[in-house]
């Protein structure tokens, strides 16, 4: 039987804004460190061991890998930092208020691109310098994968790569893993692991800093999940 577990990170500084973040690399909050400290506990408690930690290249969602690493006394296990675990790009409303979004877009329009599967926002410029294209994080990646704007379906493509090539392979070597990324990128994941509808996965929420323990057979087929309870409430930000 393998062991996945999955953890939005904790809070960062553009969730308390009430910003949207993507590919913009923002730290978490006092807060978001105390989340993670919590749920490293919680696994620690519960019993936890992992072989493989998986993340992304944002810093929000590696120091909370580093964080529950510490807890569980495994920083020593190997770690893939995966640019396909990355959050959704948003586009051209990265930084923006979601409130200033609503104001210059539409809250329709802003609705449908938070929460619909296929709907993606407007692209940014790429000249911005924002832009990954741009960033040293991504220069082995082909610049025609990199996004300027990204829907969840879009998102979906390259989790799904990320699954098949790295994921899947070590879960079947009997690796137990730890993956600590972000609200979209972990929505596509679980879209895939529990073959969730395009409609339903809509209104799926994955709080912040809080484990999710699938149990997976032989064929990597969900046998059990459930999130793993923390000694006190997480606090949880929208997306």
């Amino acid at each position: 039987m393998a062991q996945l577990v999955l953890v939005r990170h904790g809070e960062s500084q553009w969730n308390l804004e009430g910003r949207f973040t993507g590919w913009t690399d923002i730290d978490l909050t006092p807060v978001g460190i105390e989340q993670m400290q919590r749920a490293g506990r919680a696994l620690r408690d519960a019993g936890f061991q992992f072989d493989l930690a998986i993340t992304s290249r944002l810093k929000r969602a590696i120091r909370s890998q580093w964080l529950m690493l510490a807890a569980l006394d495994a920083m020593w296990i190997p770690s893939i930092a995966d640019w396909r675990m990355n959050e959704r790009h948003y586009g051209a409303l990265t930084g923006m208020l979601k409130t200033e979004a609503e104001q210059c877009y539409g809250a329709a329009n802003v609705r449908a691109w938070r929460r619909g599967f296929g709907s993606r926002p407007p692209t940014m410029p790429p000249d911005d310098p924002r832009a990954p294209q741009g960033d040293p994080r991504y220069t082995a990646v082909p610049a025609t994968s990199l996004p300027l704007s990204e829907s969840l379906c879009d998102t979906l493509v390259r989790v799904q790569l990320l699954w098949q090539d790295t994921i899947a392979p070590a879960l079947l070597a009997g690796r137990r893993i730890l993956v600590s990324a972000h609200g979209n990128s972990l929505r596509a994941l679980i879209k895939l692991l529990e073959q969730i509808s395009d409609e339903d996965i809509t209104r799926l929420d994955v709080p912040n800093g809080v484990p999710l323990v699938y149990r997976l057979d032989a064929a990597l087929r969900v046998i059990e999940r459930h999130y793993l309870e923390l000694p006190h409430p997480a606090r949880s930000t929208i997306l």
